[in-house]
């Protein structure tokens, strides 16, 4: 055993940053694959492949099942469920390498390469300080959100037993903004429910924000920095912006809502939400939306999160370099800037390719369901953007999902979560770091 261990860890460190978290991953999701396949966490027979669905849309934080985990997976199962998205939420190497400086071992040269594989930083942001504000900021929130979900439930008249389980689940799956959840209709019993509202919403946006964010403030509060970075800055507008334009757009727009009345607008928020930071509940029926409310949410959808966080997307740091090449391209500038800010190239390549291969992604991914499926094309295109993004929300085909799509949407979400942390950071792995020049803010991307 000692000489497979050794003998494995060699191979790891032939590995590029990259690969590493690809095979990481791809072990994680094998491992609670076969867990999930075990009877004697079922509580009904379940297939091999729907397990596989469920492992991956776990360890992906996406939260699209084929099958109800709470129907299907007893409280065993379920709790595999639940360690799947904790993981896929803080990060493959996150706790290992918090255990080695809890025991005051420094980090190797290698996990401090995985790590910045893993997690898109800006420059000067130390990896110590990073992982301790991650695991710390994680406890803290998940623990608060699950003393206010049991709180929240016994006041809805969940009983008792159930709902210490089912408030620990929910707090783990919104801060991870996984999606999972042990009620079959999301939230849509709750969707008057202000106080529950505002907790999923909290913890989501807690979760998407990013830990580049919490570990920004942390260092500014603390006096070890003396201003917030471009990168926060950025990621509080952009988010900011987005919900409320999400929201706008569903109050006035989607006719199935508008009988809520009291309630309309804190359903349009819900529902803007869920979808840029990817939590993936819902609480009014997304299939009845309409084809321009759907289109708003694919969007939202699309974008997703901020880096470094547990949510997935483009990310809206990806599409602020974006919208900043365009803008500066019309306006004859030489230079790329935001807000006065010089943009690195580097940053700038980055942005471009993983928008690029979220466009393709999509598109194939969306081709082939066409073509395997029986289902209208904006459903498909809602359901792979869900996939891609590790959002969650459907209009109800993931169900009814042949082999073949069910295969698909499981690749599709495993690049999901690895798509801008493998993909695009390969791009930069060829530099051994981001070079700012005099007068330019980095941007993580």
């Amino acid at each position: 055993m000692h000489r497979l261990i050794k003998k494995y860890r060699k191979f790891q460190l032939t590995l590029s940053p990259q690969q590493n978290l690809l095979y990481g991953f791809l072990s994680y999701t094998f491992m609670g694959w076969l867990l999930l396949c075990v009877p004697f966490v079922h509580k009904q027979a379940v297939s091999a492949l729907d397990s596989l669905f469920i492992a991956t849309s776990a360890i992906s934080t996406t939260g699209l099942a084929t099958v109800s985990v709470v129907d299907t997976y007893n409280w065993l199962g379920q709790f595999i469920v639940m360690t799947l998205f904790q993981i896929g939420g803080i990060g493959y190497m996150t706790f290992t390498s918090f255990v080695l400086l809890s025991k005051k071992n420094p980090l190797s040269h290698w996990h401090q390469r995985v790590l910045n594989a893993e997690f898109a930083m800006p420059k000067g942001f130390d990896i110590r300080d990073f992982l301790k504000s991650i695991i710390i900021f994680t406890v803290v929130i998940e623990t608060i959100g699950a003393l206010c979900f049991y709180i929240a439930f016994i006041k809805a008249g969940v009983e008792p037993n159930f709902a210490v389980w089912s408030s620990i689940y929910h707090s783990v799956s919104a801060f991870c903004t996984a999606g999972f959840g042990l009620y079959n209709d999301s939230f849509e019993q709750f969707a008057g429910n202000t106080f529950l509202n505002i907790l999923i919403s909290v913890l989501a946006i807690c979760g998407s924000l990013g830990f580049i964010v919490v570990t920004d403030f942390w260092n500014r509060l603390s006096g070890k920095t003396k201003a917030i970075t471009f990168t926060t800055k950025t990621i509080f507008g952009v988010t900011i912006l987005l919900l409320v334009l999400g929201t706008v757009m569903i109050y006035y727009f989607e006719p199935s809502i508008s009988h809520l009345e009291e309630d309309q607008l804190m359903v349009s928020f819900f529902q803007s939400m869920t979808a840029l930071t990817t939590v993936g509940f819902n609480t009014v029926p997304i299939g009845n939306f309409c084809l321009g409310v759907l289109l708003v949410t694919t969007f939202l959808m699309y974008v997703g999160a901020s880096p470094s966080g547990t949510g997935g997307g483009m990310k809206s740091t990806t599409l602020t370099a974006l919208v900043a090449i365009m803008w500066n391209r019309i306006r004859n500038h030489k230079q790329v800037t935001f807000f006065g800010r010089v943009i690195p190239l580097e940053r700038l390549y980055v942005a471009t390719s993983v928008f690029m291969l979220y466009a393709m992604v999509l598109f194939f991914s969306t081709l082939l369901l066409a073509l395997t499926e029986d289902f209208p094309l904006h459903q498909i295109l809602f359901e792979t953007t869900s996939a891609i993004g590790t959002v969650g929300l459907s209009t109800g085909i993931t169900g009814g999902l042949t082999s073949w799509g069910k295969v698909v949407i499981i690749f599709t979400m495993f690049v999901g979560r690895l798509g801008v942390l493998t993909f695009g950071l390969a791009i930069l792995a060829r530099k051994s770091e981001i070079t700012t020049r005099a007068g330019e803010a980095d941007l993580a991307v």
